[in-house]
């Protein structure tokens, strides 16, 4: 198998292992197992657990990130931003690996090099949206930081808490119910070529 298949796949059943068994619990054995290899071919890609771990949250960190950007580039209708941004986090804790328990429910966020990573989310879609934020309304970069990272906190926890307690909210109507309260909050903030 090619290298690059090889490493996808050892990432693939890391990622099971990792969501079923938390860090602590799981074992460089049980994933070796799960890929069907021995376990120096998976120390030949990744030389430990953290590395490993560390692997699969970059990989799920940028899969978010990108997803972000790609829902603010779609469109210049901030509406329709608000309501794809909101959409890929609903999509991103709905995804059926589990992928987001890595990044926003880790049982190793005491580990540095983890938690800069979990940070990193939070940080960099933040990032992204503040740009647009203070490019439509002029506001200073503090004051568009700090709203860009409620939005983003709105949701991440509020898709965490649709995901352990739907009630029979599906995820389309969960995210749309969840942009429509973001979006009549932020639009309260007018482009800044609507003010003049």
């Amino acid at each position: 198998m090619p290298r690059t298949a090889r490493r996808a796949q050892l990432l693939e059943s890391a990622l099971e292992v990792f969501v079923a068994q938390g860090y602590h619990a799981a074992a460089m054995d049980d994933i070796a197992e799960r890929a069907g290899v021995s376990k120096p071919v998976l120390y030949q890609h990744f030389p430990g657990k953290l590395e490993l771990y560390l692997a699969l949250l970059d990989h799920s960190c940028d899969t978010i990130i990108d997803a972000t950007r790609d829902a603010l580039e779609a469109t210049e209708d901030n509406k329709q931003r608000v309501a794809a941004t909101m959409q890929v986090f609903y999509d991103y804790v709905a995804n059926a690996q589990g992928a987001f328990r890595l990044v926003f429910e880790s049982d190793l966020t005491n580990e540095p090099a983890v938690r800069e990573r979990v940070d990193r989310v939070t940080r960099e879609t933040a990032d992204l949206i503040a740009a647009v934020i203070h490019d439509d309304t002029g506001l200073p970069d503090e004051k568009s930081r700090l709203l860009a990272v409620s939005l983003v906190g709105m949701a991440q926890v509020s898709a965490r808490y649709w995901l352990d307690d739907q009630h029979g909210i599906g995820q389309r109507e969960a995210a749309d119910l969840i942009s429509g309260l973001a979006w009549r909050g932020i639009r309260g903030f007018p482009r800044s070529d609507e003010q003049a």
